[in-house]
């Protein structure tokens, strides 16, 4: 997560524009002086798909030269829940409408 460093004046003269910041993954700390008075970020972490996992986890590869690998327990959860998947019951979609 990026992290910026704003002064006071400039977080009160557009506010809008911190949220901005914080809404794409950053981190705000706004300075009065060299004192941080607030830090500013979202309240959950970001979510992404998996396509953006994927694609993120290639690009690191690249700058550690190696690619990363699943955990072994990781891996076994993820086998067990796409072992235990049910059919989606789509069955109220085919009823006749009024």
């Amino acid at each position: 997560m990026a992290t910026i460093h704003i002064p006071e004046s400039e977080a009160i003269a557009d506010f809008g524009a911190l949220l901005d910041h914080v809404r794409h993954g950053e981190e705000v700390v706004i300075l009065n002086g060299a004192k941080s008075v607030a830090v500013l970020r979202s309240p959950a972490p970001q979510r992404r798909s998996i396509s953006e996992s994927i694609a993120m986890a290639e690009a690191f590869s690249g700058e550690l030269g190696y690619k990363p690998v699943m955990g072994p327990d990781f891996a076994a959860d993820m086998e067990e829940i796409v072992r235990s998947r049910k059919p989606a019951d789509r069955s109220a979609w085919d009823e006749p409408q009024d």
